[in-house]
């Protein structure tokens, strides 16, 4: 067959064209399914508890910050119940943990079903701190432990010992809170933890230097999180893949899931009926 040079030179774009989708498909793997259907993982619908929000004048964190409790179904606001902190992620606030991440429905779904009852306590964490101490002064950690629990105590929670979850910056803040007072928590469920092994990887701001990574690597001192009952889930496609896979071969006793899907609450949302369940079983043992 007599094929015109146009014909030939368009049947070589085409394949050009088909050796590159190829290897694209190939080499992303997961990555090009989740963009042309990403996963939407369904928040529950159904009766929530009490949510509870207030203010409170911060001296580790020197401003103002909101905080935001929510309670289980057939509770009252003054329950005497475990508590878990809720810390969000980077350029976010407290009011996203039942808001827009509708935690609080993921709780009363759990709870509904027969996980023992807790609360979620979530606060203003800043938007890039990574949850722990800057050069400025600004401290959501000492927050954390040495203002907001007090706070949850006199309302009524249990805080002596406590849970952590958290997704993002809010899931490495989770871990290194953890890592802080392993004896102080009494689980962990994270989505996607924003890990890195080195300092010139991390995200722009996440930390003062290298020597602020280092005195707050996760990664590095894992010897830390020995003990402490840890979940950890993170999509296949998120950037912190690798990472988390990391954390949990090194803790092989860290229940964990790795979904189809990316950074995003669509893939969030696959974790957090499992998420709840665990800082349930855990927190019951208060």
């Amino acid at each position: 067959m007599h094929l015109t040079r146009r014909q030939l030179l368009s049947l070589g774009a085409g394949a050009a064209c088909t050796a590159v989708v190829g290897a694209t498909a190939a080499g992303e793997g997961g990555k090009l399914v989740d963009r042309l259907d990403p996963p939407h993982g369904a928040v529950p619908a159904g009766p929530t508890g009490p949510v509870v929000r207030g203010v409170l004048a911060s001296h580790a964190r020197g401003r103002t910050v909101r905080w935001a409790v929510a309670y289980p179904p057939g509770s009252m606001p003054d329950a005497n119940l475990p508590v878990a902190l809720v810390l969000h992620g980077r350029s976010g606030d407290s009011g996203q943990a039942f808001g827009s991440h509708a935690l609080h429905r993921f709780l009363a779904d759990a709870v509904r079903a027969g996980t023992p009852p807790f609360a979620l306590a979530a606060v203003d964490g800043g938007k890039d701190t990574y949850w722990h101490r800057r050069a400025d002064g600004d401290d959501p950690q000492a927050m954390l432990l040495e203002e907001l629990l007090p706070l949850l105590g006199k309302r009524g929670l249990r805080t002596e010992r406590f849970g952590v979850t958290g997704w993002s910056m809010g899931g490495y803040g989770a871990l290194a809170l953890a890592s802080v007072v392993p004896g102080r928590v009494l689980a962990v469920a994270v989505d996607a933890a924003a890990l890195w092994h080195r300092a010139g990887d991390a995200a722009p701001g996440a930390f003062d230097g290298a020597s602020d990574f280092a005195a707050h690597d996760v990664l590095g001192h894992l010897e830390r999180l020995r003990g402490v009952p840890l979940r950890v889930g993170c999509g296949r496609s998120d950037p912190f893949i690798a990472a988390n896979r990391a954390l949990v071969n090194a803790l092989p006793r860290t229940e964990h899931a790795y979904p189809r899907g990316g950074h995003d609450i669509g893939c969030w949302n696959l974790l957090r009926p499992a998420d709840m369940r665990f800082l349930g079983r855990h927190l019951a043992e208060t």
